[in-house]
């Protein structure tokens, strides 16, 4: 029976009149509804590990907007925390951890069959969503791909150029790749009991792909969302993937193939033109409206919204930013930019 849900529709490759639609950090800083969660939570990590108030946050766009699909209030860094790194976050600069940096670094980390000690609240979250969410919209779940969150484990922060990542790379491979793969079996582990509990679609977040070059781009970004999406087709082969390595430029051509996506999610690096060309050729895609439209609105957001629709009209897509939405974007604006492209 195929499903009426529009974006599992565009994931198996239909070419839909109106593409679906929904909006990375749909649920955020932006809404003044999350703004009044986010203080009942008291912090931002008690407010992933609340899943009464995850959900909450989750479905304030979909009730809002009437997104075609929720994504799960989590952070890509609640894994690491999950397998033993120290995580906090900094009012005003983000997150920090506990850093790795050598062998004796790695062996602190726990098994990977024990992060569900930390990620169950995650995984209720999930549930409670499975059985709220409206019967048309779907819930997609998701994960940092391992040379990201590789770059904040080993730098403990966020950094401009990923500049301590690629010095233990360079430096120490062998503990580099150890960390990645254990992060790789970790976010096999982690999306598997999200699809456990009710994720109809997962997404792989690899937000700082685009700093590896060359031969590391392959190895480092496209090798472990391979290993991650053939380990959860394996087990779960009717759940589609979404890899969205950011910053990829040309390096996008090709993915489907080389990674096992069902969908290559894409910034706004590369036109929508150049995309329909040269990667939808490979199945769906997802993107890639500049976010900062939804700061400035106007005749101009218009304008290149109904240009990615028209762009990628001939196959299957996913209406979406190139990026996720910023604090400072306005909600009207949200409101225009799903108008056209429903035809409003």
């Amino acid at each position: 029976m195929t499903s009426q849900k529009t974006i599992l529709r565009a994931l198996a490759g239909e070419t839909l009149a109106t593409p679906p639609i929904w909006m990375m950090r749909q649920a955020g800083r932006y809404l003044p509804e999350y703004k009044a969660t986010r203080a009942q939570a008291g912090d931002f990590l008690s407010l992933c590990y609340n899943p009464d108030l995850a959900a909450e946050v989750t479905l304030q766009p979909i009730r809002r907007y009437g997104f075609d699909a929720a994504i799960l209030f989590a952070d890509i860094l609640l894994l690491p925390q999950a397998l033993g790194a120290d995580l906090w976050f900094v009012t005003g600069e983000g997150p920090r951890l506990s850093t790795i940096t050598d062998q004796a670094g790695l062996d602190k980390l726990g098994p990977v069959d024990e992060i569900d000690a930390v990620l169950s609240p995650v995984y209720e979250t999930v549930k409670i969503l499975s059985r709220e969410l409206p019967s048309e919209t779907a819930l997609i779940g998701f994960a940092g791909a391992p040379w990201t969150v590789a770059t904040y484990m080993v730098a403990g922060r966020g950094t401009p150029d990923q500049g301590p990542a690629h010095a233990l790379k360079n430096e120490n491979r062998p503990v580099f790749e150890a960390l990645l793969d254990k992060i790789t079996q970790g976010t096999i582990h982690y999306l598997s009991r999200q699809i456990d509990a009710g994720a109809e679609v997962v997404k792989i977040f690899d937000s700082w792909a685009g700093s590896l070059q060359g031969e590391d781009f392959a190895k480092y970004a496209v090798e472990p969302a391979r290993q991650i999406t053939a380990a959860l087709k394996a087990k779960y082969p009717h759940v589609p993937v979404i890899a969205f390595p950011r910053g990829a430029g040309e390096k996008y051509e090709g993915l489907h193939k080389a990674i096992g996506a069902e969908c290559i999610a894409l910034d706004d690096g590369v036109t929508p033109e150049w995309a329909a060309a040269h990667v939808q050729t490979g199945g769906c895609v997802q993107g890639n409206l500049a976010s900062s439209h939804m700061v400035t609105g106007g005749d101009d957001l218009v304008r290149e919204t109904r240009r990615v629709v028209d762009a990628f009209s001939h196959g299957p897509h996913i209406f979406n930013l190139g990026h996720g939405i910023t604090p400072e974007a306005d909600p009207a604006n949200v409101q225009l930019m799903i108008d056209t492209v429903r035809g409003g």
